[in-house]
């Protein structure tokens, strides 16, 4: 089946790096911002967001990481893209470690080049779930100047670890620093992906420069059995503008303008 009026709106390249070919989908116009989908792919509420980040003036990429482009999200679907990239893609590193996984050299080659392309003072950058902490990794691009993670779950197994090199880390204070630079994160409270151990290890190591946005889970969009995870997406409350899950969203894309200059 065909899910490709999902992205009707975009326009798709193929960008390889020399070691990995993806295909990525744009749209707008201004500087760029790169919005790495969640479990179980780049499906339709994660395309939503990125409509929204274009309508504010940016130009945004949706990169295909895994799964099928443009299709729902259904919890078998969830599940089944979870088992195949736990499985099969050596593209990504799941399990407790103190690294990032090997996409993100091909993330960082992406935003090197759209950064080219749009100019402005940077590219911004969100991880979602499984991606969630690839954005902070990407900041040895020195391009990527506003990174988001939202409910970042990687690694599995490890609550404390964020999943990222200590050269990563390091890096990214030196710029924080130096560059006057800053990083968000979103998580729902009592998620078990994203645990308490996680985002206090972001506080320890990034200090003031981490700002975390944590949200009742209350507050979520109900979506069948699954619980409050997905901020930016599956369980933001369209219908609620001065909700939580909103001012989340508002928050990210004034973020995004604020740095990248748009």
């Amino acid at each position: 089946m065909s899910y490709d009026a999902a992205l009707a709106d975009y326009t798709r390249f193929d960008f390889d790096d020399g070691r990995w070919t993806r295909p990525v989908w744009r749209r707008g116009t201004g500087p760029a911002v790169i919005v790495i989908h969640e479990m179980p792919g780049l499906h339709p509420l994660v395309i939503r967001f990125a409509d929204r980040v274009a309508a504010a003036g940016m130009t945004v990429f949706l990169p295909n990481l895994f799964g099928d482009p443009g299709r729902p999200v259904t919890l078998g679907y969830v599940l089944g893209s979870l088992l195949k990239t736990l499985c099969i893609r050596r593209e990504f590193t799941a399990w407790a470690s103190d690294r990032s996984s090997p996409i993100v050299d091909w993330l960082r080659a992406l935003a090197k080049k759209v950064y080219a392309e749009c100019g402005g003072k940077g590219v911004g950058a969100v991880g979602m779930c499984f991606t969630g902490g690839f954005a902070l990794a990407m900041m040895t691009e020195p391009s990527v100047v506003a990174p988001v993670l939202s409910q970042p779950s990687l690694p599995l197994g490890n609550a404390p670890s964020i999943g990222v090199s200590p050269d990563e880390i390091a890096c990214a204070k030196r710029r924080f620093a130096e560059e006057d630079l800053s990083l968000l994160g979103l998580r729902f409270f009592g998620d078990r992906t994203v645990p308490d151990a996680r985002f206090a290890t972001y506080r320890r190591e990034f200090g003031d420069r981490f700002e975390a946005i944590e949200i009742d889970p209350k507050d979520a969009q109900p979506f069948g059995p699954m619980r409050a995870h997905s901020v930016l997406t599956i369980h933001l409350r369209d219908d609620d503008p001065e909700g939580p899950t909103k001012r989340a969203e508002q928050r990210v894309i004034a973020f995004f303008k604020e740095r990248t200059g748009a």
